[in-house]
């Protein structure tokens, strides 16, 4: 466990806070992996206790530790809020195994739903920093684009890597303050057969809700998808 200091905090969607954080020296880890993060001297706390598991949404080649997180009302996010850079916090980790797997010739497929993102943004910004070969495809499900963590940069990235490819689509677009002129509803085959090719043989990574995760894990079997070829991540109350 090391003491690292906040950076700094910053809304990057709706009710969603990212916090930056010094990378301790000589502290490395894989795309997709998680820390535990925990307050020290909190003024409140709840039963929940003052530790949270948080996947690193920064990628390992950059230069500090970023994670992301919904807004909740519990003592923890209250207090999260509210550091100011220089505040410390305990971070352990990392830890995990949701991680890229390496055989170039099988595309990965991610299906993300809300803040169950954070581990392709990481994943993605490291697969091009590294020139991967294989070919990405990120699924992205929210409700609205002011609930999207990160969408403006993952849309950009494609024109930074030609193997790489972003299909955002929102599922329930009013009340929204801003256009959207992609598509629309939740992930399901079609959208996912109009882009990804099933005769590669891809590899399928989810991330979001326990509800979201559930329906794709249902989806992708009775497509024939295999069972080793499902990787998949809850992130309950996150």
């Amino acid at each position: 466990m090391a003491k690292v200091r906040i950076k700094g905090t910053s809304e990057v969607a709706d009710r969603t806070l990212a916090v930056r954080m010094e990378k301790p020296p000589g502290f490395s880890f894989e795309a997709g992996q998680f820390v535990e993060l925990t307050l020290m001297d909190p003024p409140e706390t709840d039963a929940e206790g003052n530790s949270r598991a948080f996947t690193l949404a920064s990628a390992p080649h950059e230069a500090e530790l970023v994670v992301a997180t919904r807004l909740r009302d519990t003592a923890f996010k209250r207090v999260l809020k509210t550091l100011k850079a220089g505040a410390e916090v305990d971070l352990d980790g990392p830890f995990g195994s949701f991680t890229l797997h390496r055989d170039g010739s099988r595309p990965a497929v991610f299906l993300a739903g809300g803040i169950g993102i954070t581990p392709f943004r990481s994943m993605a910004l490291q697969a091009t920093k590294d020139a991967l070969s294989q070919r990405l495809f990120l699924f992205y499900s929210n409700r609205r684009p002011e609930n999207a963590a990160f969408l403006a940069e993952l849309q950009a990235l494609e024109t930074q890597n030609s193997r790489f490819t972003c299909i955002a689509t929102m599922t329930d677009v009013q009340p929204s303050s801003q256009s959207w002129q992609g598509h629309r509803g939740r992930i399901d085959q079609a959208l996912i057969e109009r882009w990804v090719d099933s005769t590669t043989s891809p590899i399928y990574y989810i991330a979001g809700p326990a509800g979201m995760v559930r329906a794709m894990q249902g989806l992708l079997r009775s497509s024939g998808v295999a069972t080793e070829d499902i990787r998949a991540e809850e992130f309950s109350g996150y």
